[in-house]
């Protein structure tokens, strides 16, 4: 074989063995712990499990998913994107079964990347709506704060949808998620300061639905937000509170 090939082919091997050597860090012994981990009913085992033998793991995880997407929509730290990351994977954890075939490596690789898809996306979206309130007209937005500030409009739209969230759906499981989101906007301001990327994490722990079923009531609740929001607009107040007949 000419020596050209012969170093071409040394290339290749280097590069095999050096994607290999990049998963090590996450291979068959973290996925045994992490179904040890699961099938531990022992507080301090599972916590002895995870320290010893996960965290790192799902740590370097974090970090290559984040550096490899590149992910430009967040407005934090990267050590903290990261942490929120782990934070999550630990969340999910417990679903992940090995009895289906799956490698945690894969599987957590997708819990990871869909989260900072999701919170991405959210960040991006929350950019070109502050960029379209800025771009509204002043005399509007003044218009609007001599009538009342957000605030009161927020407590008068929490009242009509605690009032009227029956009304609203009629399946149990869409209004557990949406007295839930309601629960949340009453703490709004200690949210904002918490981290308000984690709320789709906090509902989705407050009712145990998954995140396209919270997605859904989230989406009809906003219909209902731009209405009674552009009626309080224009006369001070939320003319249907009680009765539901608004919509």
């Amino acid at each position: 074989m000419p020596k050209k090939k012969i170093n071409d082919v040394k290339k290749e091997i280097k590069k095999i063995v050096k994607k290999k050597k990049r998963k090590v860090y996450f291979g068959q012994e973290v996925q045994d712990a992490i179904v040890r981990y699961n099938g531990s009913e022992n507080d301090s085992e599972r916590n002895r499990i995870y320290g010893n033998e996960i965290h790192k793991a799902f740590d370097k995880l974090a970090e290559n998913i984040i550096n490899t997407f590149k992910f430009t929509y967040f407005d934090m730290p990267f050590e903290d994107i990261k942490h929120e990351v782990v934070a999550f994977m630990v969340m999910n954890i417990h679903k992940y079964d090995h009895t289906k075939g799956s490698k945690a490596f894969s599987y957590f690789s997708v819990v990871a990347k869909n989260y900072l898809i999701l919170h991405n996306n959210a960040n991006y979206k929350r950019l070109k709506s502050h960029k379209k309130i800025e771009s509204l007209d002043l005399e509007k937005n003044k218009n609007f704060s001599d009538k009342t500030d957000m605030k009161q409009f927020t407590k008068e739209i929490i009242d009509y949808f605690e009032i009227n969230l029956p009304t609203i759906f009629k399946k149990q499981r869409d209004l557990n998620v949406a007295y839930s989101i309601i629960d949340l906007m009453k703490h709004i301001d200690e949210i904002e300061n918490f981290n308000k990327k984690s709320l789709y994490i906090l509902i989705r722990e407050m009712t145990d639905v998954n995140t396209s079923h919270i997605t859904s009531v989230v989406n009809v609740l906003k219909k209902h937000y731009k209405k009674i929001f552009n009626e309080y607009y224009k006369s001070g107040t939320i003319l249907s509170n009680k009765t539901g007949s608004f919509f």
